[in-house]
């Protein structure tokens, strides 16, 4: 799978034994008698993994002839053969399967892999003594679709008819702006851990099978627990730059209970569909040019429900920051994030390619939850819509904001609450500040940045940056994590070159 979104061993008893008391001496806590064990020494240039284990760095080259290291070939060099795909779908589609287990639970010792039998490849042979393993690779035609043409055809499944909800007249409101805040003074960047992937606090490549991913967004679901939803999923053959790789999911969710944020995001549990692997559960066609994929873009609890609106993505273009979606739209969950239900009729329709509110950020705020949205892509504007708590999944509830009111209209009209270029927009009103945040990805500025203001409408703050594409290649998210407190504003971000998720700090003053 290869997603164009643009800025998304050792051998030997006597070396294994050694590795396996270092690990032992680096991640279990020594009694209060016994003094603590030194850090091992690394080689020069090289990062103790965020999980804390040595086997999690990179492996050494294996010494040839003379010491030198041997050189490493692909074992094949693919070519790619571009055609036209024609691609049959059914519709309507098959009911989500919705396979579930139980969550695996944290292990007592992370470095200790849960199934070395699925995650763990065999290691490479090593080379004969005195020789050179230098087999050339071999050449391999791929052939790849370049057009895919969706052909939809009638299919012996039975729709999945929702009740219709009812139609409402919410009326018009004043809601005039209140008083641009200041631009937020942000200092102290620090990238506090890597949150997925090879070598991650909570080591999601050896637990889940997820080696790839990105995005990350977080609300709290209960007290005491946050959920951390993820979009397209890599496991078996991940080779970044972005998703490249087998065992695709569209998306993938995890929970944690981690207060202690300066030492990175750990993650309990995930939910999972098999042995130490991850699921999907926002269910996807997988089809270019009809739907591609399916990404969250934020969530939130309601009493015992959750929700996460996502955005159901046509294609993605060649043009980075660029892809066309279907439509916005929203899902629930009644067993705690487990299994999800896509609701029929709370999507806004992407109306030739510019429609609101098709990458929503949504928070519940009094007796509201507000949705801020921009069209697809990350070149839009935000506007701004509200909805009562207890309406949220019925799109007729829902008013817009629109040059100083509230009103029943089509969200096309709403106003933009402030320009673009906006991407992947993450908001959440801080109590402590009794102000509103905005972080997202300003492609003009080549930065993830964030503005505050006292009222969801804005008047909003002027920009300021909270980590550069200069400092970090590539970056773009910026999801705020809700157990942010004081001047620590905690976020996750992500990379396109290393396509996975770092936990980030900023003090804003």
């Amino acid at each position: 799978m290869n997603r164009r979104r643009g800025h998304r061993a050792m051998t030997g008893a006597a070396t294994t034994a050694f590795v396996a008391a270092t690990v032992l001496a680096v991640t279990v806590a020594p009694a209060s008698a016994t003094p603590a064990p030194r850090r091992p020494t690394l080689p020069p240039g090289t990062k103790m993994p965020s999980s804390g284990c040595l086997i999690d760095l990179p492996p050494k080259p294996q010494p040839g002839p003379g010491g030198l290291p041997v050189p490493q070939f692909p074992k094949t060099i693919g070519i790619s053969v571009p055609y036209v795909k024609l691609a049959p779908v059914p519709e309507p589609g098959p009911p989500d399967a919705n396979t579930r287990i139980p969550s695996q639970q944290p292990p007592k010792n992370i470095c200790v892999d849960p199934c070395p039998e699925i995650t763990d490849p065999a290691p490479p042979k090593p080379p004969a003594p005195g020789s050179l393993d230098m087999a050339l690779p071999k050449l391999e035609l791929q052939p790849t679709p370049f057009l895919t043409i969706p052909i939809p055809y009638p299919s012996q499944f039975h729709p999945q008819n929702q009740p219709v909800p009812p139609v409402m007249h919410p009326g018009t409101a004043p809601a005039p702006v209140s008083r641009a805040p200041r631009v937020p003074s942000v200092s102290g960047l620090t990238d506090v851990g890597t949150v997925t992937g090879r070598g991650s606090t909570s080591r999601t490549d050896k637990r889940w099978q997820i080696n790839g991913t990105d995005l990350g967004i977080t609300w709290e679901t209960k007290p005491g627990q946050i959920a951390i939803a993820f979009g397209d999923s890599i496991g078996r053959g991940f080779t970044p730059p972005g998703p490249t790789g087998g065992d695709w999911r569209s998306n993938a969710i995890g929970f944690s209970s981690d207060r202690d944020l300066s030492k990175g995001l750990k993650i309990d549990t995930m939910v999972q569909d098999s042995r130490c692997h991850a699921a999907q559960v926002i269910s996807s066609r997988k089809v270019d040019n009809y739907e591609i994929t399916t990404i969250p873009t934020s969530g939130f609890a309601l009493g015992g429900r959750q929700y996460m609106s996502y955005m159901s993505v046509r294609t993605w273009t060649p043009v980075p920051g660029i892809w066309m979606t279907n439509y916005g739209g929203m899902a629930y969950s009644d067993d705690g994030g487990s299994t999800w239900i896509k609701d029929q009729y709370a999507r806004w329709d992407n109306i030739f390619g510019t429609s609101n509110f098709q990458v929503s950020a949504m928070v519940p705020q009094g007796d509201y939850v507000y949705m801020f949205g921009t069209p697809n892509g990350r070149m839009g504007a935000t506007a701004l819509a509200r909805v009562p708590k207890a309406q949220v999944l019925n799109k007729t509830a829902y008013q817009y904001w629109i040059n100083g009111s509230w009103r029943p209209v089509s969200g096309s009209a709403a106003t933009p609450i402030f320009g673009g270029p906006t991407g992947e927009l993450s908001v959440r009103y801080n109590d402590e500040r009794k102000k509103w945040q905005a972080s997202y990805l300003d492609v003009a500025r080549g930065a993830i940045v964030l503005r505050e203001s006292t009222s969801p409408q804005g008047l909003w703050s002027e920009p300021a940056t909270l980590v550069s594409g200069s400092q970090y290649p590539r970056v773009y998210g910026g999801f705020m994590h809700p157990w942010s407190s004081g001047d620590d504003l905690y976020f996750t971000a992500s990379q396109w070159t290393t396509y996975n998720v770092e936990l980030m700090r900023v003090q804003v003053r």
